[in-house]
C-alpha cells in the first residue's frame, strides 16, 4: 500500500463520520449520566426533618410524606402514660437537613405490655438480696408480706394476689410482693405483731390483778 492510498483511507469521510458518531454517543452518555446522578442523589437539595415525636403514627407518616420523606417503623418501646402507636423517638432527629426521599426511622409505643421473667429467689435468698436483684432487672416491688418463717428470708413471691414461680413471665408494671419470714433465728422466738403484743400485755395485767386479789 502506497502512502497516498493510506492517506486516502485515513481521511476517508466514512472513518471520520464513525469517529464523530462515537464522539457524539460518548458525549450523550456522559451528559445523561450526569443528569441521572444529579437527580438520583438530589444534589443541592436540603429538607429540614419535621418533629413528629408525640404524634400518632398516621399523623407522623402524613407529616413526613408532605416533607418528601419516608416514615419507617424501626423499633417499638413501652410507655404506659402514652397511647399505643405514639411516636417515642425519631432518627434523624427533628431539625436535621436531609435530602428528599430519606427514610426517617421511628420508634413507636407498643400496645402490648412488656413482660419480665421472675428469677429464682423464693427460698433462695434474703430480703435484701431479692430486692436488689429484682430492682436491677426492672421489676416493681410492692409491700412485703410477713409470715412465720426464718427471719428476713424470702419464702415466696406473689403478683396480683397469686403465687408466681421462677421462670414465669409477668407484666413489667405489675408489682411483686415478697413473702418473707418474721421469726427470730435465735431462740426460735416469733416476732409478735402489735396486736399480739397488746393481747399478751392485757393477759399479763389480768394475771397480776388475779394474783393481787388472792
Amino acid at each position: 500500500m502506497t502512502f497516498k492510498e493510506f492517506g486516502k483511507k485515513i481521511f476517508s469521510p466514512l472513518i471520520w463520520g464513525n469517529f464523530l458518531a462515537m464522539g457524539l454517543v460518548a458525549m450523550g452518555l456522559v451528559i445523561g449520566l450526569w443528569y441521572f446522578m444529579k437527580d438520583y442523589t438530589h444534589h443541592g437539595e436540603s429538607i429540614e426533618v419535621p418533629n413528629v415525636k408525640g404524634m400518632p403514627f398516621h399523623d407522623a407518616e402524613y407529616a413526613l410524606q408532605r416533607a418528601g420523606l419516608i416514615a419507617v417503623v424501626a423499633d417499638s418501646s413501652y410507655n404506659r402514660t402514652l397511647p399505643a402507636g405514639t411516636i417515642l423517638e425519631q432518627l434523624p432527629v427533628s431539625g436535621k437537613l436531609v435530602k428528599s426521599g430519606r427514610e426517617i426511622q421511628l420508634t413507636i409505643n407498643t400496645s402490648e405490655t412488656p413482660t419480665l421473667t421472675v428469677p429464682d429467689i423464693a427460698d433462695n435468698c434474703s430480703l435484701r438480696e431479692a430486692e436488689a436483684k429484682l430492682k436491677a432487672q426492672g421489676f416493681k416491688i410492692g409491700p412485703v408480706e410477713y409470715i412465720p418463717g426464718d427471719k428476713d428470708w424470702v419464702l415466696g413471691v406473689k403478683c396480683r394476689g397469686r403465687h408466681v414461680m421462677a421462670g414465669e413471665r409477668i407484666p413489667i408494671d405489675a408489682p411483686l410482693v415478697l413473702v418473707v419470714g418474721n421469726t427470730a433465728v435465735e431462740g426460735e422466738e416469733e416476732i409478735l405483731s402489735e396486736e399480739e403484743l397488746n393481747d399478751s400485755t392485757a393477759i399479763g395485767e389480768e394475771a397480776e390483778e388475779i394474783e393481787i386479789a388472792l
